[in-house]
């Protein structure tokens, strides 16, 4: 049949489907890969299209991707991916094709919730320069966060999804994965897609990695025995990008930043612990006979001394020492117990601290009215000050129920802590003798720890939620920054934590960054892989 005989409008469908077809194909790239992945695809702008080969002989992938970034509110990659539900891991080796490019080229094992540019996602990146992240976008549109890994150029990474939790592993040097000590947690609903993907990091360029020994797991319900990660990390204020400093399967809390800026102290099984930031493994700083530390202790303005609160007294009540920096024998500080050290004043002669003290007070009527002097159980945690040099403590709040975390402000104006004597806990401050007692925060969570910028500028703290009694362990946090000019407040990060993560000051001496602990609940069978 000739098209001279055919009608006008079917002469016009056939010419549209002839010039459609190669544009089609072109967006469509190479066929579809084999393996585990059933599509690919371009997400996101890219200029070139992508391309993922399957080898049946090695059982790799090479996926080939363009883009300009996997970062603010939008991905651009190429990715290959099949679509499941449920909890998931996904593990591959990772190695790129060709040398050069951008230095932050991207090759990711990534969990997303739609096939979208600014779909809400984690991944595990690894950057063309080694630098390995898991990254996330917790909403759609909303700008990507990372947790960078304290190990460079994994050969092979893991991705695990587990409820609403996402957790990276990656390989030491003995070739077996471990937790990477990064995880975040974002609720995805229904079905959603995992694969693997690669972006060029230059819109105008396409480059390629290489995934072999893939393997992607439909995780069974964990055994009900779960081993606990702790991970010092650090962030940038003006970027909120974290970073894995020292990652461990052991509890340790509490870091404070020298005042060098060279490395952090963390206790741990009652020690207390030196981690230079350099990547090697931590020293015990000598304490003995006190070998009961808790996580209440800090350094002194110039940076020689170490003040702990430790327990290992006959009563096994804390009480606050002082001791060199580099360890020796602490000297007593409070006879009276139990005491929690928190602050140091800027001229190093007074220590601020936590302490139960039994026994009524009596506190004077108000001018004007017919109430006479009241007395007050006082069992409940107050806060105090006292000489380094030793004597007589002073005792600073006597509201009903808990203050706690006193620490000064850099000029020494103001002693910053919390308290719950509105019925929630909040951010107060007071003069350093107890006076002009106000409420710094007035939110719906429940504020502990205080930290002062070094420049006096802003206030870090970490939040729980509403409903959350006292600073528990194995929460739900924010840390939060407050301009303490305007008052306004932003997250800093969220994280699974509470106590231990942040009870003590850890600015970095040039207020860049913020030393905190996050953990881990991992399931005892994960920690078992090879």
């Amino acid at each position: 049949m000739h098209n001279s005989s055919l009608p006008a409008f079917i002469k016009f469908s056939i010419v549209t489907i002839f010039v459609l077809a190669p544009v089609a194909a072109i967006s469509q790239s190479q066929p579809l890969p084999q393996g585990i992945f059933t599509d690919h695809q371009d997400v996101g702008t890219v200029l070139h299209p992508g391309t993922a080969v399957y080898d049946t002989a090695t059982r790799s992938y090479t996926i080939s991707g363009s883009g300009e970034n996997m970062w603010f509110g939008i991905d651009d990659f190429h990715f290959a991916w099949k679509k499941v539900s449920g909890d998931v891991a996904l593990t591959a080796d990772i190695a790129f094709l060709g040398t050069g490019g951008n230095p932050h080229r991207k090759a990711v094992l990534m969990i997303r919730q739609t096939l979208d540019g600014p779909s809400p996602s984690v991944d595990v990146a690894v950057h063309g320069v080694g630098l390995t992240s898991l990254q996330y976008r917790d909403t759609t549109g909303a700008n990507t966060r990372e947790v960078e890994s304290n190990i460079s150029g994994p050969k092979t990474v893991r991705i695990e999804k587990r409820g609403d939790y996402f957790y990276a592993f990656v390989s030491g040097n003995d070739g077996k994965l471990h937790p990477a000590g990064a995880s975040t947690k974002l609720a995805l609903t229904g079905d959603f897609y995992i694969g693997i993907g690669v972006c060029s990091h230059d819109k105008d360029v396409v480059e390629k990695a290489v995934f072999s020994n893939v393997v992607l797991d439909q995780l069974p319900p964990a055994s009900g025995k779960h081993v606990l990660v702790s991970s010092l990390e650090t962030i940038s204020i003006a970027s909120t990008d974290r970073h894995v400093e020292y990652t461990t399967a052991a509890h340790f809390e509490a870091p404070n930043w020298s005042r060098d800026g060279k490395f952090l102290i963390f206790n741990q099984d009652g020690t207390l612990r030196r981690l230079a930031l350099d990547g090697s493994q931590p020293t015990i700083i000598p304490t003995s006979p006190q070998i009961q530390c808790n996580n209440d202790h800090g350094i002194s303005p110039d940076g020689r001394f170490l003040a702990l609160s430790d327990s290992s007294s006959d009563d096994h009540k804390s009480r606050v020492y002082v001791v060199p920096i580099t360890g020796g024998t602490p000297r007593l500080i409070t006879p009276n117990a139990p005491s929690y050290w928190h602050g140091w004043s800027p001229d190093g002669k007074t220590l601020a601290f936590t302490g139960q003290r039994g026994g009524p007070i009596e506190v004077a009527p108000t001018p004007g009215s017919n109430v006479g002097p009241q007395h007050l159980d006082t069992t409940n945690f107050d806060i105090y000050s006292v000489p380094v040099s030793g004597g007589a403590e002073t005792r600073l709040t006597t509201a009903p129920g808990l203050d706690d975390g006193p620490e000064y402000s850099p000029d020494g104006a103001y002693i910053y802590f919390n308290s719950e004597r509105t019925g929630q806990m909040q951010i107060w401050r007071m003069k350093p003798d107890g006076s002009d007692q106000e409420e710094v925060t007035f939110d719906d969570s429940n504020d502990w720890f205080p930290h002062i910028s070094p420049d006096g500028q802003s206030m870090v703290f970490i939040a729980y939620e509403k409903g959350v009694k006292g600073h528990p362990p194995d929460k739900d946090v924010e840390l939060r920054l407050m301009s303490l000019k305007d008052k306004k407040v932003r997250v800093l990060a969220k994280l699974f934590g509470g106590q231990g993560t942040i009870n003590v000051p850890s600015w970095s001496p040039d207020g860049t960054k913020l030393a905190f602990v996050s953990y881990e609940q991992l399931p005892e069978e994960t920690l078992a892989l090879k």
